[in-house]
């Protein structure tokens, strides 16, 4: 018997709210009555320790300072993602209102979930999520605080394999059942892995604010004195680019001439003086550290 569902939509009927740990047994019993009631009766023990060969691994961030989630993703999509984890393409949806990055194994998304949401009521093919139709009335009858914008990241692991190779990397010796898998602290191992893999390919020059050129080599040569007026200039136009053309385009670009050409500028960038870093990175990761989970009830 093969079991495919959402945890979240099965005990709360949307997956705006997230779970904790003690939703378990509650998620177990719920299943359990739901499989019964669809002819097929499995003993609760069975399915706790059955097991899991797909788990997406989830965390929605709140937004209710006036930022968007196209504030992050604008950020998020400069990163070279085709150089993280086999990752063998990257596809923006939904006019920039989200990014992801996937091979045959597993999948990194980040979205807004309110657009995607939106989408979802015009037709479910131009949403990311491919089944949202209890949910879609849901703010119909909910109306939230503003401002309130909801970001969500996912981290798709749909072989048994690659569920195991990862929660062996992120060091979580624990085998892949139910029970196993229904806790916070992976999801939050996992997810902070992720992050932190992307991050450790974000051009380091993105770090530094860019306002307009003359703005940017200000500050660059004001951080680097030691840096040459030549190499400084190199900076700006890779800034430029970078901003313009964000880094998979511009490796691909470079790619045509020396592979090695953007390795060698990755390397030279760490090097650079660390700046007032963006907080991107830091916020995203406190989020998902964070134990209290969203709960749309908070935000009426």
């Amino acid at each position: 018997l093969k079991i495919e569902f959402s945890a979240p939509k099965l005990l709360f009927g949307n997956n705006f709210d997230e779970l904790t740990n003690d939703d378990f047994e509650p998620m177990l019993a719920k299943l359990v009555h739901i499989l019964k009631d669809m002819g097929v009766l499995v003993f609760t023990q069975v399915l706790r320790n059955a097991p899991v060969s797909a788990v997406h691994f989830s965390r929605n961030i709140a937004l209710t300072d006036y930022t968007t989630p196209y504030t992050y993703i604008s950020k998020l999509s400069k990163v070279d993602y085709n150089s993280i984890l086999d990752i063998s393409q990257t596809d923006y949806f939904n006019g920039g209102s989200g990014i992801k990055a996937h091979s045959n194994s597993h999948e990194i998304a980040f979205y807004d979930k309110l657009q995607d949401l939106k989408r979802a009521k015009i037709s479910p093919k131009r949403a990311y999520e491919a089944d949202s139709q209890i949910q879609l009335g849901l703010f119909d009858t909910i109306t939230h605080k503003k401002p309130f914008e909801v970001l969500r990241m996912e981290v798709r692991l749909g072989k048994r394999q690659k569920l195991k190779q990862v929660l062996k990397v992120c060091g979580t010796q624990v085998e892949p059942t139910f029970a196993g898998m229904f806790q916070l602290e992976i999801a939050q191992k996992v997810l902070g892995f992720y992050l932190e893999s992307i991050e450790q390919k974000y051009p380091a020059i993105l770090h530094y604010q860019y306002n307009d050129p003359k703005r940017f080599l200000d500050d660059f040569l004001l951080a680097n004195p030691t840096r040459r007026f030549d190499n400084a200039l190199k900076y700006v136009g890779l800034r430029v680019l970078l901003d313009k053309m964000g880094a998979p385009a511009l490796r691909q670009t470079l790619g045509r001439h020396r592979q090695s050409v953007w390795h060698s500028l990755q390397a030279d960038m760490k090097k650079l003086a660390n700046p007032n870093k963006t907080d991107v990175f830091s916020f995203l990761l406190e989020k998902i550290n964070q134990y209290e989970p969203l709960r749309l009830v908070d935000f009426q």
